[in-house]
């Protein structure tokens, strides 16, 4: 499949959107890789696209992998995801630090 510009403006702006949820105050270094395409070329019948993400935060790995009949679609769908793990793993992230700060 060919990457065009279309679809390397829709990824960057789409990922790009996660870094609101990852303001990092201890510094850690934070790495995406996005992978966008197509499972096989003698694909016929079902979801024809798939869209993962890999994202290091720290030490934790956030992954999410979606597949659908539009490219853009499976895009927004991978998002959605590591958005929902991201929100996940800080409230678990907070709940340790309130919990570390008590004892």
């Amino acid at each position: 499949m060919e990457l065009t510009p279309a679809i390397t403006a829709f990824v960057e702006e789409k990922i790009g959107m996660l870094s609101k949820f990852l303001n990092e105050p201890r510094g850690d270094l934070i790495e995406a890789r996005v992978e966008v395409g197509k499972p096989s070329k003698h694909h016929k019948s079902g979801p024809v696209f798939y869209a993962e993400v890999n994202l290091k935060v720290g030490g934790k790995l956030i992954r999410a992998n979606e597949e659908n009949f539009d490219l853009y679609v499976a895009i927004d769908k991978v998002r959605d995801e590591v958005e929902s793990q991201i929100k996940k793993f800080k409230e678990k992230s907070t709940d340790l630090e309130r919990k570390n700060r008590k004892e």
